[in-house]
């Protein structure tokens, strides 16, 4: 019963990670559209995305007013819908909770996990997603901040005010 449990877990992790998969290839065209909508090319976003003083690789006030790179990287993580995996405020579902994740990860193992994904544990490689290679040190910075618990789950403001 045991062995049967666990080949059942088995097939609807395989079964939910490729539903997530084919979802996601849906989902690339909308978050590549919205990239174009950006002023900002993948140059200036990765400068704009460097740690701030302070060390952390994000800038936070009243834990939901981020900076313009911060702010990229969690729109990132609403168009491609990495909530479906990952839970809504990052606590895991299918994929691993990244508010744990995040404090084990460099950022150079962040990179390489998005871009190449991790296939045998149902995660996609986002490589091919221009969202993603434009704004993946936002991302980073969202996902460190959730996880230092400076960034509030929930909708993210810029600081400036502006949406």
């Amino acid at each position: 019963m045991k062995s049967a449990n666990s080949s059942l877990k088995s097939r609807l992790f395989v079964a939910a990670a490729s539903l997530a998969f084919a979802v996601t290839l849906g989902t690339q065209a909308v978050a590549q559209e919205a990239t174009k909508s950006s002023t900002t090319d993948s140059k200036t976003t990765r400068t704009a995305a460097a740690t701030p003083a302070g060390g952390a690789p994000y800038k936070v006030t009243d834990g939901n007013k981020v900076d313009d790179a911060t702010l990229k990287g969690w729109r990132t993580w609403r168009a491609l819908a990495c909530e479906r995996c990952h839970g809504a405020e990052q606590e895991g579902l299918v994929g691993p909770p990244l508010v744990e994740s995040m404090k084990k990860l460099t950022k150079d193992q962040f990179h390489t996990t998005i871009m190449n994904g991790r296939p045998e544990k149902g995660m996609p490689p986002f490589s091919a997603s221009k969202m993603v290679n434009d704004n993946w040190e936002g991302l980073y910075g969202y996902l460190k901040g959730r996880s230092d618990g400076k960034i509030k789950p929930g909708h993210v403001y810029a600081m400036d005010g502006k949406k």
